[in-house]
């Protein structure tokens, strides 16, 4: 049959199995969302912003496995979309950005709202297209999906020039994996030549064979879970592997859930404000078992020390991560679901490591926070302990990125992947919101805790106003200590107090500006009244109205421990 472009482009969502876009319109992408209105069975969400849909795009990939999508127009509204496209890049989630630019005939003549974006966002995709041809559409929509899912996940960008999307052609539905098996030499080959990040690389068998040597030999193994075990869906299996090589287990940023917060293997975070476990054990192991882990400045610190004693072994279904930031022993590459499921096959039996444990875990111990009932304001164990017991266990937490984040991190035990969303790789201010949007859309029953800081709210609450159309009970808890507080933090170490453009001592009164885009607003000074408002958020979330919950802490509050570059505890010494 003959549809035009931009009915073409929805048929194609509906081919994948989108049921979801986040976005805001605009003059070239007009043809493409007056289809879209003959299409109830899509939902739309209209944000404030696009960096807002961006993130609630990824947000809701992250929480639901599923690709997430977001529609720009040309010019600024496309541009709008980089921060998002670059996180979204960094942490490896699977979204289809789709942008519409001007006319094929003005491309190229600084025509309004003109501009290159492919060229814009070439180095933070995974794979760019332009489409000036409809008859080119349907099968640069399906080819974009196939990379967003395949190997490693990320972001995917289409432009589509605004002829494509009125001028006609014949249109065939087919499905993903018909599409996949007619294709996939094609997607072969891009994997080969350009995107080793595209696909399924085949797996070294004897590497496997190795490292079950390794395992069996070692009497001091450290696991590391990355982020990679979240994308492949592999927690089951990196829990199995974890129980039978009875081996501590230190966890990235990203890694969070992927392996049960309340374990007895546990030993936190790793990295600059990682657990003191953790970083002792990675000093001290004599194996160390990356899974889905690139090994970033922030988890190795010093390259050159880092794990000095041990044979490292790289897990990652990137090639080009293998030995970018840490030299490995051995390295496997592939996709960690199917190289752990090859090695526990492998194991020759399950081991106890009873005294390297009773070692590593002696240096476990609740992070040493003013829990001072008496204290003048509240401090960040009080908020988060009291949010870790109100709530219910299986709550979305996502963050924005700052000492908020680190403190989120450290006091919430989180037991399933997706149930962490931050901005790892990226550090990006104002993800929080959009992706707890895009998390709860993707999760109506479950309740969604954004967790940020007074700078980072700042950026992108504009946001609330979408929260608050789509009825969206999200409970926001705000650390609002007046400055830009991890900034802060290094200023007071390493900058002599010298606290330069850092105090934020000015407005708004943060529950009055909930108030002011109807939904419920609260500053909180103390344990009581904080534990009353969270009760009531809770108990409140069928009227389908969000909170805003300021929480004032002291300008002063740290996080604690952080290791230096160069492996020395700044300030905070563990012993």
């Amino acid at each position: 049959m003959k549809l035009n472009g931009s009915e073409i482009l929805i048929q194609c969502l509906i081919e994948q199995g989108v049921d979801t876009i986040f976005g805001y319109p605009g003059g070239a992408i007009l043809n493409v969302y007056d289809k879209l209105y003959d299409h109830k069975e899509i939902k739309h969400i209209l944000t404030a912003h696009e960096q807002g849909a961006s993130h609630a795009a990824d947000g809701y990939a992250r929480s639901t496995g599923k690709v997430g999508v977001c529609f720009a127009t040309s010019g600024p509204g496309s541009t709008n979309l980089a921060t998002g496209v670059a996180t979204a890049y960094m942490d490896s989630a699977p979204v289809v950005f789709i942008t519409c630019n001007v006319n094929s005939d003005l491309i190229g003549r600084d025509a309004f709202q003109e501009v290159d974006i492919t060229g814009v966002t070439l180095p933070i995709t995974k794979c760019s297209y332009i489409v000036s041809k409809v008859e080119n559409l349907a099968d640069t929509v399906r080819e974009a999906f196939a990379i967003a899912k395949s190997g490693r996940p990320g972001p995917v960008l289409i432009d589509i020039q605004k002829n494509a999307t009125a001028d006609e052609c014949e249109y065939y539905p087919v499905t993903p994996e018909e599409f996949f098996m007619s294709t996939g030499s094609r997607i072969e080959r891009l994997r080969k030549s350009h995107h080793p990040s595209v696909g399924y690389p085949e797996i070294d068998l004897n590497a496997i064979d190795e490292l079950a040597e390794l395992i069996d030999k070692s009497e001091k193994p450290l696991l590391i879970c990355g982020g990679g075990v979240v994308r492949a869906k592999a927690s089951q299996e990196f829990r199995t592997l974890a129980a039978r090589m009875d081996s501590p287990v230190a966890i990235t940023v990203m890694g969070g859930g992927a392996f049960p917060g309340d374990s007895d293997l546990k030993t936190g975070m790793i990295g600059m404000h990682g657990s003191q476990a953790s970083n002792m054990a990675c000093d001290a192991c004599d194996l160390l078992i990356s899974v889905g882990c690139r090994f970033s400045d922030r988890v190795t610190l010093n390259p050159a020390g880092f794990a000095k004693n041990a044979k490292i072994v790289q897990i990652d279904i990137d090639p080009s991560e293998i030995d970018k930031n840490i030299k490995s022993d051995l390295h496997i590459v592939g996709d960690a679901k199917k190289i752990l499921n090859l090695l526990l096959v492998k194991l020759k039996h399950d081991k106890k490591n009873d005294g390297w444990k009773n070692y590593v875990f002696s240096f476990k111990r609740e992070t040493e926070y003013d829990d001072d009932p008496n204290h003048e304001t509240l401090t960040p164990k009080q908020v988060l302990s009291s949010a870790a017991e109100i709530l219910p266990q299986d709550t979305i937490v996502t963050t924005d990125v700052g000492q908020h984040q680190m403190w989120a991190i450290q006091h919430f035990k989180f037991d399933y992947p997706g149930q962490l969303i931050t901005s790892g790789g990226f550090g990006t201010m104002g993800f929080g919101l959009g992706a707890a949007i895009g998390a709860q859309v993707g999760n109506p029953d479950k309740t969604v805790l954004h967790v940020t800081g007074d700078g980072s709210f700042r950026m992108n609450c504009n946001e609330l106003s979408t929260e608050e159309f789509y009825k969206l009970p999200i409970i926001t808890l705000l650390f609002n200590n007046s400055t830009l507080g991890m900034v802060r933090q290094w200023q007071h170490l390493i900058y002599h107090e010298r606290y330069s453009q850092t105090t934020l001592n000015r407005g708004p009164d943060f529950a009055k500006l909930a108030e002011a885009y109807g939904i419920h607003g609260r500053s909180v000074h103390d344990v009581d009244s904080l534990r009353q408002v969270l009760t009531e958020a809770v108990n409140s979330r069928s009227d389908g109205l969000g909170w805003v919950i300021d929480c004032k802490i002291d300008i002063d509050e740290m996080v604690r421990p952080m290791v230096g570059g160069n492996s020395f505890i700044v300030n905070f010494m563990l012993d």
